[in-house]
Protein backbone atom coordinates (compact mmCIF):
# COMPACT_ATOMS: atom_id res chain seq x y z
CA UNK A 1 0.00 0.00 0.00
CA UNK A 2 1.25 3.47 -0.87
CA UNK A 3 0.25 6.21 1.56
CA UNK A 4 0.30 9.55 -0.17
CA UNK A 5 2.68 12.21 1.11
CA UNK A 6 1.10 15.61 0.62
CA UNK A 7 4.04 17.37 2.30
CA UNK A 8 6.77 16.49 -0.21
CA UNK A 9 7.62 19.70 -2.00
CA UNK A 10 7.46 19.56 -5.78
CA UNK A 11 10.02 21.39 -7.93
CA UNK A 12 10.12 21.97 -11.67
CA UNK A 13 13.51 22.38 -13.39
CA UNK A 14 13.35 24.01 -16.84
CA UNK A 15 16.58 24.01 -18.85
CA UNK A 16 17.43 23.07 -22.44
CA UNK A 17 20.81 21.58 -21.44
CA UNK A 18 20.38 17.88 -20.47
CA UNK A 19 23.46 17.77 -18.24
CA UNK A 20 22.35 20.75 -16.18
CA UNK A 21 18.79 19.41 -15.87
CA UNK A 22 20.11 16.06 -14.68
CA UNK A 23 22.65 17.55 -12.27
CA UNK A 24 20.22 20.00 -10.65
CA UNK A 25 17.50 17.35 -10.41
CA UNK A 26 19.81 14.80 -8.77
CA UNK A 27 21.01 17.37 -6.23
CA UNK A 28 17.46 18.36 -5.33
CA UNK A 29 16.17 14.78 -5.21
CA UNK A 30 18.99 13.92 -2.80
CA UNK A 31 17.57 16.64 -0.56
CA UNK A 32 14.16 14.91 -0.58
CA UNK A 33 12.33 17.04 -3.14
CA UNK A 34 10.11 15.68 -5.93
CA UNK A 35 11.56 16.98 -9.18
CA UNK A 36 10.05 17.22 -12.66
CA UNK A 37 12.22 18.22 -15.64
CA UNK A 38 11.35 20.17 -18.81
CA UNK A 39 13.66 20.76 -21.75
CA UNK A 40 11.78 23.73 -23.23
CA UNK A 41 8.93 26.18 -22.62
CA UNK A 42 6.32 23.94 -24.23
CA UNK A 43 7.10 21.04 -21.90
CA UNK A 44 7.34 23.45 -18.95
CA UNK A 45 3.81 24.74 -19.55
CA UNK A 46 2.39 21.20 -19.53
CA UNK A 47 4.34 20.11 -16.44
CA UNK A 48 3.38 23.25 -14.54
CA UNK A 49 -0.29 22.38 -15.12
CA UNK A 50 0.06 18.70 -14.24
CA UNK A 51 2.49 18.84 -11.28
CA UNK A 52 1.46 22.11 -9.56
CA UNK A 53 5.05 22.81 -8.46
CA UNK A 54 5.92 24.60 -5.21
CA UNK A 55 8.95 26.18 -6.92
CA UNK A 56 10.29 26.57 -10.47
CA UNK A 57 13.95 26.83 -11.54
CA UNK A 58 13.78 28.49 -14.96
CA UNK A 59 16.56 28.94 -17.51
CA UNK A 60 16.50 32.26 -19.38
CA UNK A 61 17.94 31.18 -22.74
CA UNK A 62 15.86 28.44 -24.38
CA UNK A 63 15.28 27.60 -28.06
CA UNK A 64 11.48 28.04 -28.30
CA UNK A 65 10.46 30.70 -25.75
CA UNK A 66 12.92 32.48 -23.46
CA UNK A 67 12.52 32.31 -19.70
CA UNK A 68 11.68 36.00 -19.24
CA UNK A 69 8.78 35.71 -21.69
CA UNK A 70 7.57 32.53 -20.00
CA UNK A 71 7.79 34.19 -16.58
CA UNK A 72 5.67 37.11 -17.84
CA UNK A 73 3.12 34.65 -19.23
CA UNK A 74 2.81 32.72 -15.96
CA UNK A 75 2.55 35.83 -13.81
CA UNK A 76 -0.22 37.18 -16.07
CA UNK A 77 -2.30 34.00 -15.75
CA UNK A 78 -1.58 33.12 -12.11
CA UNK A 79 -1.84 35.73 -9.38
CA UNK A 80 -0.45 33.23 -6.86
CA UNK A 81 2.42 31.87 -8.95
CA UNK A 82 4.88 29.80 -6.90
CA UNK A 83 8.40 31.23 -6.42
CA UNK A 84 10.49 31.23 -9.61
CA UNK A 85 14.30 31.21 -9.55
CA UNK A 86 15.87 32.28 -12.84
CA UNK A 87 19.12 30.69 -14.10
CA UNK A 88 21.49 31.83 -16.83
CA UNK A 89 24.97 31.15 -18.08
CA UNK A 90 25.04 34.54 -19.78
CA UNK A 91 23.89 36.57 -16.82
CA UNK A 92 24.06 40.31 -16.56
CA UNK A 93 22.98 42.82 -13.97
CA UNK A 94 20.28 44.12 -16.34
CA UNK A 95 18.82 40.64 -16.86
CA UNK A 96 18.81 39.89 -13.13
CA UNK A 97 17.12 43.21 -12.36
CA UNK A 98 14.49 42.62 -15.08
CA UNK A 99 13.73 39.12 -13.80
CA UNK A 100 13.30 40.19 -10.17
CA UNK A 101 11.30 43.27 -11.21
CA UNK A 102 8.87 40.99 -13.03
CA UNK A 103 8.43 38.84 -9.93
CA UNK A 104 11.19 36.20 -9.94
CA UNK A 105 12.31 35.31 -6.41
CA UNK A 106 16.03 35.29 -7.25
CA UNK A 107 18.61 34.90 -10.02
CA UNK A 108 21.38 32.27 -10.18
CA UNK A 109 24.37 32.43 -12.49
CA UNK A 110 25.87 29.34 -14.12
CA UNK A 111 27.99 27.45 -13.33
CA UNK A 112 25.76 26.93 -10.33
CA UNK A 113 27.12 26.92 -6.81
CA UNK A 114 25.72 23.86 -5.00
CA UNK A 115 25.61 25.62 -1.64
CA UNK A 116 23.94 28.73 -3.03
CA UNK A 117 21.43 26.66 -5.05
CA UNK A 118 20.22 24.76 -1.98
CA UNK A 119 20.14 27.91 0.17
CA UNK A 120 18.12 29.92 -2.37
CA UNK A 121 15.72 27.00 -2.97
CA UNK A 122 15.13 26.62 0.77
CA UNK A 123 14.49 30.34 1.26
CA UNK A 124 12.24 30.53 -1.81
CA UNK A 125 10.12 27.63 -0.56
CA UNK A 126 9.78 29.33 2.84
CA UNK A 127 8.68 32.53 1.09
CA UNK A 128 6.21 30.55 -1.02
CA UNK A 129 4.73 28.89 2.05
CA UNK A 130 4.28 32.28 3.70
CA UNK A 131 2.55 33.61 0.56
CA UNK A 132 0.19 30.62 0.55
CA UNK A 133 -0.49 31.07 4.26
CA UNK A 134 -1.33 34.75 3.82
CA UNK A 135 -3.50 33.93 0.82
CA UNK A 136 -5.16 31.21 2.84
CA UNK A 137 -6.02 33.72 5.55
CA UNK A 138 -7.59 36.00 2.94
CA UNK A 139 -9.48 33.07 1.45
CA UNK A 140 -10.59 32.01 4.93
CA UNK A 141 -12.21 35.40 5.43
CA UNK A 142 -14.23 34.71 2.29
CA UNK A 143 -14.73 31.04 3.14
CA UNK A 144 -16.25 31.86 6.54
CA UNK A 145 -18.99 33.97 4.98
CA UNK A 146 -22.38 32.38 5.56
CA UNK A 147 -25.11 32.25 2.91
CA UNK A 148 -26.79 35.65 2.97
CA UNK A 149 -30.45 36.05 3.91
CA UNK A 150 -32.85 35.73 6.84
CA UNK A 151 -35.77 34.22 4.95
CA UNK A 152 -37.29 30.94 6.09
CA UNK A 153 -35.85 29.34 2.94
CA UNK A 154 -32.24 30.27 3.71
CA UNK A 155 -32.61 29.56 7.44
CA UNK A 156 -34.03 26.09 6.75
CA UNK A 157 -31.23 25.22 4.32
CA UNK A 158 -28.52 26.37 6.73
CA UNK A 159 -30.08 24.33 9.54
CA UNK A 160 -30.19 21.23 7.33
CA UNK A 161 -26.54 21.70 6.38
CA UNK A 162 -25.43 22.07 10.00
CA UNK A 163 -27.11 18.75 10.79
CA UNK A 164 -25.66 17.08 7.70
CA UNK A 165 -22.20 18.38 8.63
CA UNK A 166 -22.16 16.09 11.66
CA UNK A 167 -22.23 13.06 9.37
CA UNK A 168 -20.21 11.93 6.36
CA UNK A 169 -23.17 11.30 4.08
CA UNK A 170 -22.57 12.38 0.49
CA UNK A 171 -24.76 15.33 -0.47
CA UNK A 172 -26.04 16.19 -3.94
CA UNK A 173 -26.99 19.86 -4.32
CA UNK A 174 -29.70 20.41 -6.91
CA UNK A 175 -30.68 23.83 -8.23
CA UNK A 176 -30.66 26.28 -11.10
CA UNK A 177 -27.50 27.96 -12.35
CA UNK A 178 -26.32 30.77 -10.09
CA UNK A 179 -28.25 29.85 -6.93
CA UNK A 180 -25.05 29.42 -4.91
CA UNK A 181 -24.62 25.65 -4.74
CA UNK A 182 -20.86 26.08 -4.35
CA UNK A 183 -21.32 28.51 -1.45
CA UNK A 184 -23.65 26.10 0.35
CA UNK A 185 -21.17 23.26 -0.25
CA UNK A 186 -18.40 25.32 1.35
CA UNK A 187 -20.72 26.14 4.27
CA UNK A 188 -21.26 22.40 4.76
CA UNK A 189 -17.48 21.83 4.70
CA UNK A 190 -16.80 24.66 7.17
CA UNK A 191 -19.19 23.10 9.69
CA UNK A 192 -17.97 19.51 9.25
CA UNK A 193 -15.19 17.43 10.81
CA UNK A 194 -13.20 18.03 7.59
CA UNK A 195 -13.08 21.80 8.17
CA UNK A 196 -9.32 21.79 8.89
CA UNK A 197 -8.63 20.07 5.56
CA UNK A 198 -8.71 21.57 2.06
CA UNK A 199 -11.87 22.45 0.17
CA UNK A 200 -11.22 21.69 -3.50
CA UNK A 201 -13.84 23.15 -5.85
CA UNK A 202 -13.79 21.80 -9.41
CA UNK A 203 -16.13 22.59 -12.31
CA UNK A 204 -16.42 19.11 -13.80
CA UNK A 205 -17.52 20.38 -17.21
CA UNK A 206 -14.36 22.48 -17.56
CA UNK A 207 -12.15 19.37 -17.68
CA UNK A 208 -11.73 17.94 -21.17
CA UNK A 209 -12.53 14.19 -21.24
CA UNK A 210 -9.04 13.30 -22.47
CA UNK A 211 -7.54 14.96 -19.37
CA UNK A 212 -10.07 13.73 -16.79
CA UNK A 213 -8.23 10.63 -15.57
CA UNK A 214 -5.01 12.52 -14.80
CA UNK A 215 -6.86 15.52 -13.31
CA UNK A 216 -8.84 13.36 -10.88
CA UNK A 217 -6.48 10.49 -10.10
CA UNK A 218 -2.99 11.82 -10.77
CA UNK A 219 -0.20 10.22 -12.75
CA UNK A 220 3.04 8.28 -12.32
CA UNK A 221 5.61 8.80 -15.05
CA UNK A 222 9.36 8.27 -15.05
CA UNK A 223 9.46 7.86 -11.30
CA UNK A 224 7.65 11.16 -10.77
CA UNK A 225 4.24 11.46 -9.11
CA UNK A 226 1.68 14.09 -10.12
CA UNK A 227 -1.14 14.57 -7.62
CA UNK A 228 -4.75 14.51 -8.81
CA UNK A 229 -7.78 16.21 -7.29
CA UNK A 230 -8.61 13.31 -4.96
CA UNK A 231 -5.16 13.36 -3.37
CA UNK A 232 -5.10 17.14 -3.13
CA UNK A 233 -8.41 16.96 -1.24
CA UNK A 234 -7.08 14.34 1.25
CA UNK A 235 -8.55 14.92 4.74
CA UNK A 236 -10.87 17.53 3.27
CA UNK A 237 -13.73 17.96 0.81
CA UNK A 238 -13.86 17.61 -2.97
CA UNK A 239 -16.78 19.54 -4.46
CA UNK A 240 -17.74 18.34 -7.94
CA UNK A 241 -19.69 21.17 -9.55
CA UNK A 242 -22.17 20.13 -12.27
CA UNK A 243 -21.35 16.43 -12.01
CA UNK A 244 -23.55 15.64 -15.01
CA UNK A 245 -20.76 16.85 -17.28
CA UNK A 246 -18.43 13.99 -16.29
CA UNK A 247 -17.42 11.58 -19.06
CA UNK A 248 -18.34 7.88 -18.77
CA UNK A 249 -14.81 6.55 -18.22
CA UNK A 250 -14.15 8.93 -15.32
CA UNK A 251 -17.57 8.05 -13.87
CA UNK A 252 -16.51 4.40 -13.72
CA UNK A 253 -13.14 5.19 -12.11
CA UNK A 254 -14.76 7.54 -9.58
CA UNK A 255 -17.34 4.88 -8.71
CA UNK A 256 -14.54 2.40 -7.95
CA UNK A 257 -12.62 5.00 -5.91
CA UNK A 258 -15.68 5.85 -3.80
CA UNK A 259 -16.51 2.21 -3.14
CA UNK A 260 -12.99 1.33 -1.97
CA UNK A 261 -11.64 4.73 -0.81
CA UNK A 262 -8.66 3.98 -3.05
CA UNK A 263 -7.58 4.21 -6.66
CA UNK A 264 -4.63 3.77 -9.02
CA UNK A 265 -2.89 6.78 -10.49
CA UNK A 266 -2.62 6.78 -14.26
CA UNK A 267 0.47 4.69 -14.98
CA UNK A 268 0.60 3.46 -11.37
CA UNK A 269 0.39 -0.08 -10.03
CA UNK A 270 -0.16 0.40 -6.28
CA UNK A 271 -3.31 1.61 -4.54
CA UNK A 272 -3.51 5.12 -3.12
CA UNK A 273 -5.79 5.47 -0.10
CA UNK A 274 -7.49 8.79 0.63
CA UNK A 275 -9.94 10.19 3.16
CA UNK A 276 -12.12 12.61 1.19
CA UNK A 277 -15.70 13.77 1.54
CA UNK A 278 -17.34 14.06 -1.87
CA UNK A 279 -20.03 16.67 -2.44
CA UNK A 280 -21.60 17.16 -5.87
CA UNK A 281 -24.01 19.55 -7.56
CA UNK A 282 -26.20 19.55 -10.65
CA UNK A 283 -28.52 21.93 -12.43
CA UNK A 284 -29.92 19.18 -14.68
CA UNK A 285 -32.09 16.26 -13.44
CA UNK A 286 -29.56 13.45 -13.01
CA UNK A 287 -32.29 10.80 -12.93
CA UNK A 288 -33.14 11.82 -16.51
CA UNK A 289 -29.45 11.56 -17.43
CA UNK A 290 -29.46 8.06 -15.92
CA UNK A 291 -32.49 7.06 -17.99
CA UNK A 292 -30.86 8.35 -21.17
CA UNK A 293 -27.66 6.42 -20.42
CA UNK A 294 -25.47 9.51 -20.02
CA UNK A 295 -24.87 8.99 -16.30
CA UNK A 296 -24.20 5.77 -14.40
CA UNK A 297 -27.05 4.70 -12.14
CA UNK A 298 -24.74 3.16 -9.52
CA UNK A 299 -22.67 6.36 -9.27
CA UNK A 300 -25.86 8.41 -9.06
CA UNK A 301 -27.01 6.41 -6.03
CA UNK A 302 -23.59 6.68 -4.39
CA UNK A 303 -23.46 10.47 -4.75
CA UNK A 304 -27.12 10.93 -3.93
CA UNK A 305 -27.20 9.72 -0.31
CA UNK A 306 -28.87 13.03 0.57
CA UNK A 307 -30.39 15.46 -1.94
CA UNK A 308 -30.65 19.12 -1.04
CA UNK A 309 -32.66 21.49 -3.24
CA UNK A 310 -31.29 25.03 -3.36
CA UNK A 311 -34.18 27.33 -4.15
CA UNK A 312 -34.02 29.98 -6.90
CA UNK A 313 -33.82 33.59 -5.74
CA UNK A 314 -37.36 34.36 -6.95
CA UNK A 315 -38.65 31.93 -4.28
CA UNK A 316 -37.10 33.97 -1.47
CA UNK A 317 -37.09 37.46 -2.94
CA UNK A 318 -37.32 38.97 0.55
CA UNK A 319 -33.55 38.33 0.74
CA UNK A 320 -32.80 40.60 -2.25
CA UNK A 321 -32.16 43.80 -0.19
CA UNK A 322 -29.73 41.93 2.11
CA UNK A 323 -27.93 40.45 -0.91
CA UNK A 324 -27.65 43.86 -2.56
CA UNK A 325 -26.15 45.33 0.60
CA UNK A 326 -23.79 42.37 1.02
CA UNK A 327 -22.38 42.62 -2.49
CA UNK A 328 -21.97 46.39 -2.27
CA UNK A 329 -19.81 45.87 0.82
CA UNK A 330 -18.03 42.96 -0.86
CA UNK A 331 -16.92 45.03 -3.88
CA UNK A 332 -15.99 47.98 -1.67
CA UNK A 333 -13.69 45.75 0.42
CA UNK A 334 -12.39 43.36 -2.24
CA UNK A 335 -12.11 45.58 -5.32
CA UNK A 336 -11.83 48.96 -3.57
CA UNK A 337 -14.82 50.35 -5.51
CA UNK A 338 -16.56 53.50 -4.32
CA UNK A 339 -19.51 52.87 -2.00
CA UNK A 340 -22.98 53.20 -3.52
CA UNK A 341 -26.42 52.45 -2.08
CA UNK A 342 -29.62 51.25 -3.75
CA UNK A 343 -32.59 53.56 -3.35
CA UNK A 344 -35.75 52.10 -1.83
CA UNK A 345 -37.50 52.28 -5.22
CA UNK A 346 -34.65 50.33 -6.82
CA UNK A 347 -34.74 47.71 -4.05
CA UNK A 348 -38.49 47.25 -4.35
CA UNK A 349 -38.21 46.90 -8.12
CA UNK A 350 -35.46 44.27 -7.79
CA UNK A 351 -37.47 42.30 -5.24
CA UNK A 352 -40.05 41.76 -7.96
CA UNK A 353 -37.52 41.06 -10.72
CA UNK A 354 -37.45 37.51 -12.14
CA UNK A 355 -33.69 36.84 -11.54
CA UNK A 356 -33.26 34.13 -14.19
CA UNK A 357 -29.55 34.05 -13.31
CA UNK A 358 -30.29 33.99 -9.56
CA UNK A 359 -27.70 35.23 -7.04
CA UNK A 360 -24.93 35.20 -9.67
CA UNK A 361 -26.96 37.62 -11.82
CA UNK A 362 -27.55 39.86 -8.80
CA UNK A 363 -23.83 39.90 -7.96
CA UNK A 364 -22.92 40.79 -11.56
CA UNK A 365 -25.53 43.57 -11.61
CA UNK A 366 -24.14 45.13 -8.41
CA UNK A 367 -20.60 44.98 -9.78
CA UNK A 368 -21.64 46.56 -13.08
CA UNK A 369 -23.49 49.40 -11.35
CA UNK A 370 -20.59 50.11 -9.00
CA UNK A 371 -17.98 50.16 -11.75
CA UNK A 372 -19.91 52.14 -14.36
CA UNK A 373 -22.21 54.29 -12.24
CA UNK A 374 -21.53 57.64 -10.59
CA UNK A 375 -22.90 59.12 -7.42
CA UNK A 376 -23.63 57.49 -4.08
CA UNK A 377 -27.25 56.58 -4.83
CA UNK A 378 -28.33 53.92 -7.33
CA UNK A 379 -31.74 55.00 -8.57
CA UNK A 380 -34.48 52.97 -10.26
CA UNK A 381 -33.82 54.28 -13.79
CA UNK A 382 -30.14 53.38 -13.56
CA UNK A 383 -31.06 49.84 -12.52
CA UNK A 384 -33.52 49.49 -15.41
CA UNK A 385 -30.93 50.78 -17.85
CA UNK A 386 -28.33 48.31 -16.55
CA UNK A 387 -30.77 45.41 -16.92
CA UNK A 388 -31.49 46.47 -20.49
CA UNK A 389 -34.05 44.72 -22.67
CA UNK A 390 -34.96 42.09 -20.06
CA UNK A 391 -36.99 44.70 -18.22
CA UNK A 392 -40.56 44.27 -19.42
CA UNK A 393 -41.52 47.95 -19.53
CA UNK A 394 -38.74 48.85 -21.94
CA UNK A 395 -39.80 48.41 -25.57
CA UNK A 396 -37.54 46.26 -27.76
CA UNK A 397 -37.04 49.08 -30.23
CA UNK A 398 -36.17 51.72 -27.63
CA UNK A 399 -32.44 51.13 -28.07
CA UNK A 400 -29.92 48.90 -29.78
CA UNK A 401 -27.71 46.58 -27.72
CA UNK A 402 -24.74 48.33 -26.11
CA UNK A 403 -22.24 46.15 -27.95
CA UNK A 404 -23.41 47.59 -31.29
CA UNK A 405 -21.25 50.61 -30.43
CA UNK A 406 -18.10 48.52 -29.90
CA UNK A 407 -15.38 47.60 -32.41
CA UNK A 408 -16.21 44.47 -34.41
CA UNK A 409 -14.00 42.05 -32.45
CA UNK A 410 -15.36 43.15 -29.06
CA UNK A 411 -18.92 43.14 -30.39
CA UNK A 412 -18.43 39.59 -31.71
CA UNK A 413 -17.16 38.44 -28.30
CA UNK A 414 -20.22 39.97 -26.60
CA UNK A 415 -22.56 38.28 -29.07
CA UNK A 416 -20.82 34.89 -28.79
CA UNK A 417 -20.94 35.05 -24.99
CA UNK A 418 -24.66 35.89 -24.93
CA UNK A 419 -25.40 33.27 -27.61
CA UNK A 420 -23.53 30.47 -25.83
CA UNK A 421 -24.93 31.38 -22.40
CA UNK A 422 -28.46 31.29 -23.88
CA UNK A 423 -27.98 27.83 -25.38
CA UNK A 424 -26.08 26.62 -22.28
CA UNK A 425 -29.15 27.35 -20.16
CA UNK A 426 -31.48 25.72 -22.72
CA UNK A 427 -29.38 22.52 -22.72
CA UNK A 428 -29.38 22.33 -18.94
CA UNK A 429 -25.68 23.09 -18.49
CA UNK A 430 -24.47 20.04 -20.42
CA UNK A 431 -21.39 20.72 -22.55
CA UNK A 432 -22.13 17.63 -24.63
CA UNK A 433 -25.66 18.86 -25.45
CA UNK A 434 -24.39 22.41 -26.02
CA UNK A 435 -21.83 21.07 -28.50
CA UNK A 436 -24.58 19.35 -30.48
CA UNK A 437 -26.92 22.36 -30.31
CA UNK A 438 -24.45 24.96 -31.60
CA UNK A 439 -22.43 22.68 -33.90
CA UNK A 440 -19.02 23.17 -32.27
CA UNK A 441 -16.67 20.26 -31.55
CA UNK A 442 -16.30 19.73 -27.77
CA UNK A 443 -12.56 20.36 -27.44
CA UNK A 444 -12.89 23.66 -29.32
CA UNK A 445 -16.01 24.49 -27.30
CA UNK A 446 -14.17 24.08 -23.99
CA UNK A 447 -11.55 26.60 -25.15
CA UNK A 448 -14.25 28.99 -26.36
CA UNK A 449 -16.15 28.84 -23.05
CA UNK A 450 -12.95 29.54 -21.12
CA UNK A 451 -11.90 32.41 -23.39
CA UNK A 452 -15.30 34.07 -22.93
CA UNK A 453 -15.23 33.46 -19.16
CA UNK A 454 -18.44 31.44 -19.19
CA UNK A 455 -18.71 29.56 -15.91
CA UNK A 456 -19.43 25.85 -16.22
Amino acid sequence: MVIMNTHTQRLLVVDDEPDIRRLVSEILEDEGYQVAMAENACAARELKKSTHPDLILLDIWMPDTDGITLLKEWIAEDALLCPVIMMSGHGSVETAVEATRLGAYDFLEKPLSLAKLLLVVERALEAGSLQIENSGLRQQLIADIEPVGKSATVARTKDQLKRLAQHDARVLFVGEAGVGKGLYARYLHNNSSHREGPFIDVAVGSIAPENSAVEFFGKECGGKIYLGLLERAHKGTLFLGEIGGMDKETQLRLLSALESSSFLRVGGSEAVYVDVRIIASTRIPLDEEVKSGLFRQDLYYLLNEVTLDIQPLRNHSEDVPALLSFYVDYFVNQDKLAFRRFSMAAQNFLRNYSWRGNVRELKNLVQRLMILGVGEDIELEEVKSALGSVVSDMGPSSSVPDFFNLPLKEARDHFEKAYLEYHFERTGGSVAKLSAAVGIERTHLYRKLHSLNIKL
